[in-house]
């Protein structure tokens, strides 16, 4: 049964998966600094994460996925860059194709994303 997770969430957890490509290891104030939220918004979100078994938090403070966590984070990068890729071959700006790809990626059906990969490939 896949639980259910809200935009914010699905923001935080790709935060996490790319610092974690980036430093190897994330700590509560690598999204702090990565996203400008505050620490107390980052604090909660990381609680909710933990709670709702995407993540864990070990004692050093390092925040590590549950597989649960590592597919939902992979998945909403793949989207978000599927999403990006395709609007720039449409021809919108790269700038304004990452940001409608930020706001769309929480929304768009697997069926949708499935198809405009397969177009992709054609262009």
């Amino acid at each position: 049964m896949e639980k259910f997770i809200k935009e914010s969430g699905e923001m935080y957890l790709e935060t996490i998966l790319v610092l974690t490509k980036k430093l190897g290891f994330v700590r509560s104030v690598d999204i702090v600094n990565e996203t400008g939220h505050s620490k107390s918004s980052v604090s909660k979100a990381v609680n909710i994460l933990k709670s709702n078994g995407f993540i864990s938090v070990a004692k050093d403070g390092g925040i590590t996925f549950t597989k649960m966590g590592e597919d939902h984070a992979k998945e909403i990068y793949e989207r978000h860059h599927v999403l990006k890729d395709f609007l720039i071959k449409l021809g919108v700006t790269e700038e304004t194709a990452e940001i409608d790809a930020c706001r769309v990626e929480h929304v768009i059906s697997k069926e949708t994303v499935d198809k405009i990969k397969e177009k992709l490939k054609e262009l």
